[in-house]
């Protein structure tokens, strides 16, 4: 075993139990400090808003530092099939230590917040990161992918909003909600596009059959599948932000109306 597969194992081992730590120990310490309601909260609830704050903590650090490789790391950037993983590695790492972690907790859990479409999720990015920790390629594409994570800060928000019974046409509730259609869309449908137009760039190409078929079909098919539930997550999302958006234009000409104004 080299240096290399030491370190990503190694980090995908302290990577899961810390994130276990996070889940059952630091999060309801936490969340009880900065948020009295948490404590008011039945257990699934609890289950679920400790499941999240997880979930936030991983994608901000995951999410950070891809943004940092997708502009600065000159290896990946200037040949994203086969250039030198070394950094992603680490970050993709990390996001893998997260997903088994939370794997673990949903099946642990699955009665209280199992969901398949989390599973399929996780299961199809563990497959797809597999071979770029292994072999070593499509660490820009892997990277990218994980941009993505971007969104999630706002999704979690949305679910704490609503745990904690923020009511929908308040301020905070409107505008996080219009940040994560807004973020969702830019990191994970309108970065669609720019992905498959590169897929067919590269068809073909030398780089590309280097891959080998199983590599080349691993990673067109779970890019498809991650995108389906994209796009199925991001009309829900739409529909949801077009209703809150209606409901607080409601409410503000309902309270115009009470005050006597026409505004």
């Amino acid at each position: 075993m080299d240096t290399s597969s030491t370190l990503v194992i190694s980090i995908v081992i302290i990577g899961f139990f810390t994130f276990q730590l996070l889940f059952h120990f630091v999060s309801s310490w936490f969340s009880a400090k900065v948020s009295p309601g948490f404590n008011n909260l039945n257990f699934k609830k609890k289950i679920e808003w400790n499941s999240r704050v997880v979930s936030t903590c991983h994608s901000l650090v995951v999410g950070v530092v891809g943004l940092y490789i997708f502009w600065f790391d000159e290896a990946t950037i200037a040949d994203p099939l086969w250039g030198d993983p070394s950094f992603v590695k680490v970050n993709i790492a990390v996001s893998s230590s997260y997903l088994i972690s939370d794997l673990f907790i949903l099946i642990l859990y699955w009665k209280v917040i199992g969901d398949k479409y989390y599973i399929i999720h996780h299961c199809t990015a563990l497959y797809a990161y597999y071979f770029i920790l292994s072999e070593g390629v499509l660490a820009y594409i892997g990277n990218f992918r994980l941009l993505a994570e971007l969104s999630t800060p706002f999704v979690n928000q949305r679910w704490f909003f609503e745990a904690l019974s923020y009511p929908r046409v308040s301020k905070a509730y409107v505008i996080n909600g219009v940040l994560m259609t807004a973020v969702f869309f830019v990191m994970r449908i309108a970065s669609i596009p720019p992905l498959y137009a590169y897929i067919y760039s590269v068809l073909g190409t030398e780089a590309y059959r280097r891959l080998g078929a199983l590599i080349q079909c691993s990673w067109i098919s779970s890019c498809v599948v991650l995108d389906v539930m994209n796009v199925m997550w991001m009309v829900k999302i739409s529909k949801g932000c077009i209703k809150v958006i209606s409901l607080f234009r409601q409410e503000k000409a309902r309270r115009s109306l009470q005050n006597g104004k026409l505004d």
